[in-house]
């Protein structure tokens, strides 16, 4: 009887124990998903003000307190945003800028990347820790530099400077994306492929980027936003309103003794459309893709 006492009280004692195991890691959960919740809220506060005030009269947009909800939704601001500025023309230049730099970064990207994982050449790793250590230098040491290079050889005032650089080996960033996902892929594969005969650009686009969707989804989605928010260097390298993108032609309902806060709130608000459905759309692969690329490779 008493060995049987022992072995109950030994029972319940652990049962507690796995309770109050449980109970931690629900509280733990709970507060996880309440710190998140707190965190989406901080970021979405600007997004929400940025809405309402979209819709407001000039006059209500800075009032205190906040008034979250306009008093009388004002739908034509975005009537008076697409109809007082070539918006669309601003949005087809955005489009032929932003389609042309994520081409010419999937494209040169995966190749380079590919050549960095897969292949063996002498100074391999030395030119790849090269490529990433410029992720260390400011876009800015570089601007004066590269506007000098690109007056001179007359591309000032064109869409080339937007474009044209990503065609030559992408940025550092995609390249060590898409080389961390090369190097989980199996080399089984490619040394099959070698046998049967087939060159490296060969396995390249018939083996490994049919594999590679998530990862070119990553980065497609990086590339697109970049772009597509892109204001600094239109601004520097575009003269003539014809030429500018939606980025840059915001600032075009400002003047140099007021702001029209209203129609740039609404053309704000219409041109983040855009990239909050593009994100939804490949939100499976984009998340994919980030696991995937930071997982170890050989």
């Amino acid at each position: 009887m008493a060995q049987e006492a022992i072995a109950v009280s030994h029972a319940e004692a652990a049962a507690q124990r796995r309770q109050r195991a449980a109970r931690l890691r629900l509280a733990g959960r709970l507060t996880l998903h309440l710190i998140l919740v707190i965190v989406a809220i901080t970021f979405l506060v600007p997004t929400a003000w940025l809405v309402s005030s979209s819709l407001k009269a000039s006059t209500e947009i800075f009032e205190s307190p906040i008034h979250w909800i306009p008093s009388q939704p004002e739908w034509g601001n975005y009537v008076d945003a697409f109809t007082k500025e070539p918006m669309f023309l601003f949005a087809r230049n955005s489009a032929i800028v932003v389609v042309a730099a994520v081409l010419g970064t999937l494209l040169t990207s995966t190749m380079v990347a590919y050549s960095f994982a897969r292949l063996r050449w002498p100074g391999r790793e030395f030119f790849f820790g090269l490529v990433v250590a410029t992720m260390m230098l400011p876009d800015v040491v570089t601007l004066i530099p590269k506007f000098i290079l690109f007056k001179q050889i007359g591309w000032v005032d064109t869409f080339l400077p937007l474009t044209v650089p990503y065609w030559f080996g992408g940025t550092a960033f995609y390249i060590f994306l898409m080389r961390q996902f090369f190097k989980t892929l199996p080399y089984e594969l490619e040394e099959a492929a070698r046998m049967d005969g087939a060159t490296s650009l060969r396995i390249l686009a018939q083996i490994m980027v049919p594999l590679s969707k998530p990862s070119l989804a990553t980065v497609a989605v990086f590339a697109v936003f970049a772009n597509y928010n892109d204001f600094l260097h239109p601004l520097i390298y575009l003269n003539h309103t014809n030429d500018w993108t939606l980025a840059l032609g915001i600032r075009a309902f400002n003047d140099v003794y007021s702001a029209q806060w209203q129609l740039i709130f609404a053309a704000a608000t219409a041109m983040l459309l855009p990239m909050v459905v593009l994100f939804f759309a490949a939100q499976r692969y984009f998340i994919e893709g980030i696991h995937l690329t930071g997982l170890a490779g050989r």
